[in-house]
């Protein structure tokens, strides 16, 4: 059973998530990978304490790269599950928050 303090991982900060969060209040989480969207939401809004809209999920594939000598691929990064939380008109994430 994943509790509340398990399924948020760590928040994803570049450049498109920070246009994200200022203009369209969605903000980009990586989740734990058995984390269902019901879960998502329900971590944000407890640990927050804000009104999620809409949770969009997707599974960012691992990175694939080549070796020099012998060609062979190997796997450098692994995959990941992540997390676009869509928060209500006006709320906003402190822990996002640039310097002001």
């Amino acid at each position: 059973m994943i509790t509340v303090y398990d399924v948020l991982r760590r928040p994803i900060v570049t450049e498109k998530s920070n246009f994200q969060s200022g203009k369209l209040g969605q903000y980009v989480f990586e989740v734990a990978s058995a984390a269902t969207k019901a879960q998502i939401k329900e971590a944000v809004q407890t640990l927050f304490d804000v009104q999620v809209e809409r949770v969009n999920v997707l599974t960012a594939p691992p990175k694939r790269s080549r070796r020099a000598r012998s060609r062979r691929l190997l796997v450098r990064h692994a995959g990941y599950k992540k997390a676009v939380v869509t928060l209500a008109e006006g709320q906003t994430i402190d822990l996002f928050e640039g310097v002001k």
